[in-house]
């Protein structure tokens, strides 16, 4: 019998990652976090727009990501927009930073979530999108809530 905390808590999430970026490959990361950050994000006030990851020296590094001081913190409070290290394996951080220099992906924090206790964060392998791919996309969408929309109409009046 576990304790309660097993399931996943969506602290934050980058809804406009998937508008702006094709994603192609999603990892799931550690963080190293201060105690007033683990607190703040629990409290839901992170943001990830305009974020994003490097890898240098071997490091997968965040940059831009806001996560607010805490209220109840003191002088010990964190820098909001400090960059953190990510935590992955070597051969996956080998394998993004080849990914990343060769075919021009970027890498792209979709959410951050807590996980059995301990913070996480959902990268993705990144293309940008073209204007006309947004277009498309958002083509699509408007099509199938007009399909999904015609066929539950559809089977009220039966």
């Amino acid at each position: 019998m576990g304790r309660g905390n097993e399931g996943i808590k969506i602290a934050t999430e980058n809804r406009k990652a998937r508008h702006d970026y094709h994603i192609h490959e999603v990892f799931e990361t550690g963080m190293v976090l201060t105690g007033t950050e683990v607190k703040s994000l629990r409290a839901g006030k992170a943001n990830l727009k305009d974020s994003f990851a490097q890898i240098r020296n071997g490091e997968i590094m965040l940059h831009n990501m806001h996560i607010s001081p805490y209220e109840e913190g003191n002088i010990f409070n964190h820098e909001p927009l400090r960059t953190r290290k990510l935590l992955m394996h070597k051969a996956e951080i080998i394998k993004l930073f080849s990914q990343t220099r060769e075919k021009g992906f970027t890498l792209v924090p979709l959410k951050i979530y807590f996980k059995k206790g301990k913070a996480k964060l959902e990268l993705g392998l990144a293309s940008g999108k073209k204007n006309y791919d947004k277009r498309q996309d958002l083509a699509e969408r408007s099509a199938k809530r007009e399909v999904d929309r015609a066929l539950k109409e559809r089977q009220r009046s039966y």
